[in-house]
This record gives structure tokens, C-alpha cells and sequence, in this order.
């Protein structure tokens, strides 16, 4: 069952024992951090997705060699940009919630 519940929380075994039992000294409850865990996963995934846009729009940028990119292509690498520091700014606010 602690084996079991430690990769639940994504902890080695002997990190998950440690947190329960200090929780049990403390007289609090075992927080549950499996769905921040989870979402911070699916965020920085997003993020490696996103940053990967980022490097096909500068390679169709370097590409183009015609001195302007078309005004659609300068817009999508801009959201690019926005999307990838809203991700990360994401990312590190469930990493600050996590223990």
C-alpha cells in the first residue's frame, strides 16, 4: 500500500514514508499533491510543445530570405512567445506549490 501510494504522489518510497510520518509528528494531515503533480506534467509538456513552434517559425523565418516575413507569420511567432511565458510563469507557480 505505501508503495503503491508513493508512486501515486510520483515520491520514492522512503520520501513518501518520511513526509507521512513527519505529517503524523506534526499532527496534521498527509496533503494529497498527485493532481498538482499531474497538471505540472501536462504544463511543462505544453511548454517543450510550444517552444518547439518557436523553433519552426525561426526556421520558416530564416527560410523566407525574401528581407520581411508575411505579417501572419510575425503575429503566430509573437502568440508562440506569449503562450510559452505563460506556460513557464504556470509551471512555476505549481512547482513553488509543490513540496
Amino acid at each position: 500500500m505505501v508503495a503503491s501510494a508513493a508512486m501515486g504522489e510520483r515520491l520514492a518510497v522512503g520520501a513518501y514514508a518520511a513526509q507521512a510520518v513527519l505529517a503524523a509528528a506534526r499532527g496534521s494531515v498527509q496533503p494529497q499533491y498527485a493532481l498538482l503533480r499531474e497538471s505540472l506534467a501536462i504544463v511543462m509538456h505544453a511548454a517543450g510543445q510550444a517552444r518547439r513552434i518557436g523553433v519552426n517559425l525561426n526556421q520558416a523565418v530564416a527560410a523566407l530570405h525574401s528581407g520581411e516575413a508575411p505579417p501572419q507569420l510575425r503575429w503566430y511567432a509573437e502568440a508562440a512567445a506569449r503562450t510559452v511565458e505563460k506556460l513557464d510563469d504556470l509551471a512555476d507557480e505549481l512547482r513553488r506549490r509543490l513540496p
